[in-house]
């Protein structure tokens, strides 16, 4: 098999990367810490599992590049990449309109996880693009 699109090939093993990541921190950093507060166990479990359904989605958008990465017809995968860009574009507006909202001070914590979903997004922009000047030519 022959990759057709690197940079969606690169968004992929990235998305793949961000899921291995976004569960390690959770598991690892985030969720502990929902145990100490006076949080009820209905707010926790919620809490839980949609922080892993972000983890689910990275996965899955991981495994779907590395697929598309192989594809040779444009038409067939260029709307699924607009979609999980777009997606990918409303949970950046979702971070960092929450934290401005909840706590403005707290936006710089968000710069990589921003910086992550802005190289992501831009990786998939210029995979929609490659193939169109390849045949354009």
């Amino acid at each position: 098999m022959k990759v057709r699109n690197f940079y969606y090939l690169i968004a992929g093993i990235l998305a793949l990367l961000f899921a291995v990541t976004h569960a390690w921190n959770g598991q690892s950093v985030v969720l502990p810490t929902l145990d100490i507060g006076a949080m009820s166990m209905d707010t926790r479990t919620v809490f839980t599992y949609v922080w892993h359904i972000i983890t689910a989605e990275n996965l899955i958008f991981g495994i779907a590049f590395i697929v598309m990465s192989f594809q040779s017809e444009r038409s067939k995968i260029q709307f699924a990449a607009w979609m999980i860009a777009a997606i990918l574009i409303i949970r950046l507006m979702v971070i960092l309109g929450i934290t401005a909202l909840l706590d403005v001070s707290a936006l710089t914590d968000t710069f990589i996880d921003t910086i992550a979903i802005i190289l992501y997004v831009a990786l998939i922009i210029l995979g929609t693009t490659l193939k169109k000047k390849q045949t354009g030519g």
